[in-house]
């Protein structure tokens, strides 16, 4: 993005996202700010970055916002989507879009486990080794887990996450929906404060980064899925 802005405005350019995402995870909904003296309108920068960016990447709007707008600390939520293929095939088409689990899962299971996490708490159980976060508490807002056919989907938010934070939480529900643990045990994951207490990470791929909230106030364009 930087190397593609960089020769739209012909000065280095460097950009500051709404949020990470981890090699693998998608993102339809990301935001990034950037500084620039160059003068373009809306659509010649809409324009000029996705004629130099690859073929994965694509920019859906471009806006001019005040100076006091920070794409990372303006946000007010974040919101991700994780979907899982539930079933004996595995699927050559969505192979790098969703996590293919053939162990029978019990979605409602999963739900009611994650009811257990809304709310602030201290998340550390749920965070990266390597996270950098100042503090481990986050606020959820939603952790809905439902099925359709064969699609199990985890739709969360949060004001913001920490590192592997949705992968991990996704990694113990799966330990909860194929009966090896009970729905309690998310709880007694969350107060252990202990990483090593909780399931596995569910791999990058089947995270999307769905949207980001700011403020009215900024006017910054409402996120359209195009997934």
């Amino acid at each position: 993005m930087e190397e593609a802005l960089t020769r739209v405005a012909d000065e280095h350019i460097e950009v500051t996202c709404a949020g990470r995402t981890d090699t693998g995870v998608h993102a339809t909904g990301q935001v990034v700010h950037f500084d620039t003296v160059s003068e373009r309108d809306e659509r010649g920068w809409l324009l000029g970055a996705n004629s130099n960016l690859p073929d994965d990447i694509g920019v859906t709007w471009a806006a001019r916002v005040e100076d006091e707008f920070h794409a990372r600390f303006s946000a007010t939520a974040r919101h991700y989507r994780y979907r899982i293929l539930n079933r004996l095939q595995r699927s050559a088409l969505q192979r790098h879009r969703a996590w293919w689990v053939y162990t029978p899962l019990d979605a409602e299971r999963m739900h009611l486990a994650a009811q257990q996490l809304l709310g602030e708490h201290d998340f550390s159980a749920f965070r990266a080794a390597g996270c950098r976060a100042a503090t481990p508490n986050r606020h959820i807002t939603t952790l809905n887990v439902t099925r359709s056919g064969d699609w199990i989907t985890l739709q969360v938010s949060a004001n913001a996450f920490l590192q592997h934070m949705v992968r991990n939480i996704t990694g113990t529900l799966i330990s909860i929906g194929d009966g090896s643990q009970d729905i309690g045990w998310i709880d007694d994951v969350l107060a252990s404060r202990d990483r090593k207490k909780g399931g596995i990470a569910a791999p990058p791929h089947g995270l999307t980064l769905m949207a980001v909230d700011y403020p009215d106030e900024f006017g910054i364009p409402k996120t359209v899925d195009m997934d």
